[in-house]
Formats: structure tokens, sequence, C-alpha cells
């Protein structure tokens, strides 16, 4: 009644993570759950945030901008890292920094109309990736990606 609505967030190490948990909760929810999108973890999770994306177009609330670095994830899981040491190691990046697709889902919300948020995140240890650094680094790039695919930006 306030104009807040709900959105669940997926996220390594819970739940709901991967593509096949986003789809079993979207089908035992009603369209009143939203779904607050993160490209990060859905790429960590080997899923495909441009086809959750398409599924969901309807139910996207928020938009986590986090990118993955391919070859650290990779290496990661091939030493069976822990989520939190693949963190450090510097698996995930600000958008336009790694390996997500953000073109192709742009595209997405665009020809779905979409008008929520667009977050820049990157869990990244502090120590190594300067912060302010990496926030004006993923704020430039998401704002080149926006651009790009016609998403306009309120500030």
């Amino acid at each position: 009644s306030e104009g807040v609505a709900l959105a669940y967030h997926h996220h390594m190490g819970t739940i709901v993570q991967s593509e096949s948990d986003i789809d079993r909760l979207m089908a035992g929810t009603s369209d009143a759950v939203g779904l607050l999108l993160d490209a990060g973890h859905l790429t960590y999770a080997e899923g495909d945030p441009v086809a959750v994306a398409k599924r969901y177009a309807d139910r996207l609330r928020h938009i986590h901008c986090k990118d993955i670095r391919m070859p650290v994830l990779n290496d990661a899981k091939n030493r069976n890292l822990s989520f939190l040491e693949a963190v450090l190691n510097g698996t995930f990046t600000v958008p336009g920094d790694g390996d997500v697709d953000f073109n192709r889902l742009f595209k997405v919300l665009k020809a779905s109309n979409y008008e929520g948020w667009l977050v820049v995140e990157a869990e990244q240890d502090p120590s190594i990736a300067h912060p302010l650094t990496y926030a004006t680094l993923g704020y430039n790039n998401l704002t080149k990606l926006c651009a790009d695919n016609g998403l306009t930006i309120s500030q």
C-alpha cells in the first residue's frame, strides 16, 4: 500500500542460488514477489542472467550489476576454494571489468521497458581493489552500457 515492492535476492551460499532455484521460487510465489537479479551471483552459479531476465521480465525489481572474472572463478572451482576464498581472490568485479555480457542483458531490459534500479556492485577485497577507483569504473561502465543500449538513467 506504500508502493514498496518485495524483491527476493538470490545469492551464492543461500537456499536460492542457481537458475533452477530461481525458477522454483518464482513458480511457488505470486507476482507480489519480485526478483532482484544479481548478474554476478547467477553467473557464479552457472546460470544465465539473460535467460532469467527474459523469463521474469515482469517481476524484475532491481538488477545488481556485478561482473565476474571467469578465469578467476574457474581457478577457484578447479582448486575447490570456498566462496569466500573465491571472492577474496577477485572473482567479482564491477560491471564492464569482467565476462558478464551486460549488452545482451541490457537489450532484454530495454525490450521489457525495465524501469527499476541498476546497482553497481562488486564484492572485492578493498585492500586490493581500491573502492573509489572501482566504484568510479563501475559507474562509468554502467553509464556507457546504458547509453549503448538505450536505457535512460535517473540519478
